[in-house]
């Protein structure tokens, strides 16, 4: 995690404060990090910051860094760090583009975790298809899962739509049960929603049932950082984490098939 957060601060200095460090009056060592910060950047800083994040309430103090352009902003015991314009603002690991309103930490992140839809091993989730079936999802669940059987409610509402389910039992070994138990159904699909629209729950699974599906969902998901349920994945590669309603769920599937 240091090292995560030492390059995110190297990244925000090269992405966003090149011109503060071309400055000799803003590269302090870290001996002179706390003289007086210019009269003129103590005022950008308070007045941008102040009026692209009207929540972030009022700045206290603005103070030198021993990081060439960067700059501590103190609201109460809060601290933040920003290059002098108060573009670009590093907040708990996390770098926003204060001015786009953009984590660009969040973005990033997305763009590394996205999974190549035609990479999913398809042969180890069952299907449902709603309408004509154009568009995809694939969505890692646990049997146990509230949130999942929330989600499940509001999938029902999409229309047009193919979803591959994947079994993802990580909430303990019930989970690991009830998952081979629909995976071993005759119909998969029937079992599943019996299960999670109507808490009918499935049969016991046969002792000579081949489930190392389950086994390969959960050693997949765990490579690619799927930790919780559910998790989505649509056609473009992107990833939700989380119940979301029906019309998130339409817009996301019409984002992806552009």
């Amino acid at each position: 995690m240091k090292a995560i957060r030492f390059g995110l601060a190297a990244a925000l200095m090269v992405m966003g404060l090149a011109a503060g460090a071309q400055q000799k009056n803003q590269a302090p060592t870290a001996a002179s990090a706390g003289a007086q910060v210019p009269a003129a950047i103590d005022a950008q800083l308070r007045r941008n910051l102040e009026q692209r994040l009207p929540n972030i309430g009022k700045v206290d103090e603005v103070s030198r860094t021993p990081w060439p352009g960067v700059y501590e902003v103190r609201v109460g015991t809060d601290l933040f760090y920003a290059d002098p314009e108060g573009n670009y603002l590093l907040i708990n690991g996390n770098m926003l583009d204060v001015r786009n309103k953009r984590n660009l930490t969040e973005d990033r992140t997305e763009k590394l975790l996205a999974i190549d839809f035609d990479q999913l091993p398809l042969k180890d989730a069952f299907v449902m298809v709603r309408g004509n079936g154009k568009r995809k999802l694939a969505v890692f669940e646990d049997p146990n899962c509230g949130y999942c059987k929330r989600f499940e409610r509001d999938l029902q509402k999409v229309d047009n739509v193919t979803v591959y389910m994947f079994l993802y039992p990580i909430l303990g070994p019930d989970s690991t049960e009830k998952s081979r138990g629909h995976w071993c159904s005759k119909d998969k699909l029937k079992s599943w929603q019996d299960w999670m629209l109507k808490n009918e729950p499935p049969a016991k699974a046969d002792a000579g049932c081949d489930t190392s599906a389950i086994a390969r969902n959960v050693e997949f998901g765990r490579k690619h950082k799927i930790t919780g349920t559910p998790t989505l994945i649509f056609a473009d590669g992107s990833r939700v984490p989380g119940a979301i309603a029906a019309p998130e769920i339409e817009k996301l599937l019409v984002a992806a098939g552009k």
